[in-house]
């Protein structure tokens, strides 16, 4: 099943009640690349290993989220919710369950995207964020990283800070550097 994306309220509380499913080409306009691979693959997938080659992820490590697998599970979710966003790209690919990141657009709407099983996103530095999981309460992703893992989250507001500067920048001029191969 393909990915799916559409329009979410502010509180996010219509999580499976989507009305109008909006095209891929949403998210290349704010930068969000795309993929799905064979998650049964996972790590001798070829298409996976070309991707960390090319985009020059050399680390990775796994996150199950869900009730007894993560320690302190709701406070991690409820931080995982809170709108944030990071000087570094945060790549996932889900290998199990599903989730929802929920991204903002040109207009500061929130844009839904529904990962699921083989879906692989790269989340563009400086683009506000939030996650929650879907229904199914369990999502296991593969983290990948460039060098070092860093995941430290800048909560909003953050306009002064010079990643997110960048990255509107480049909305505001056309997409200029925010297109890059993916499908």
């Amino acid at each position: 099943m393909a990915l799916q994306v559409w329009m979410v309220g502010e509180d996010g509380e219509d999580l499976d009640n989507h009305k109008e499913l909006l095209p891929l080409s949403k998210l290349q306009e704010i930068g969000v690349l795309y993929w799905h691979l064979d998650p049964k693959k996972s790590e001798s997938e070829e298409e996976l290993a070309k991707i960390r080659k090319d985009r020059g992820y050399n680390y990775m490590d796994y996150l199950d989220i869900c009730p007894g697998k993560l320690a302190n599970f709701e406070e991690k979710l409820k931080n995982f919710f809170t709108e944030h966003m990071h000087a570094e790209e945060e790549i996932r690919y889900c290998l199990e369950g599903g989730g929802y990141f929920d991204v903002r657009d040109k207009d500061d709407k929130w844009v839904r995207i529904w990962i699921k099983e083989g879906d692989m996103i790269v989340l563009p530095a400086g683009i506000y964020h939030r996650f929650t999981l879907d229904a199914a309460n369990h999502v296991k992703l593969m983290r990948l990283f460039l060098g070092e893992p860093v995941w430290t989250a800048h909560n909003r507001p953050q306009e002064d800070h010079p990643v997110r500067q960048e990255y509107v920048k480049r909305l505001t001029d056309d997409n200029a550097g925010l297109a890059l191969a993916a499908h």
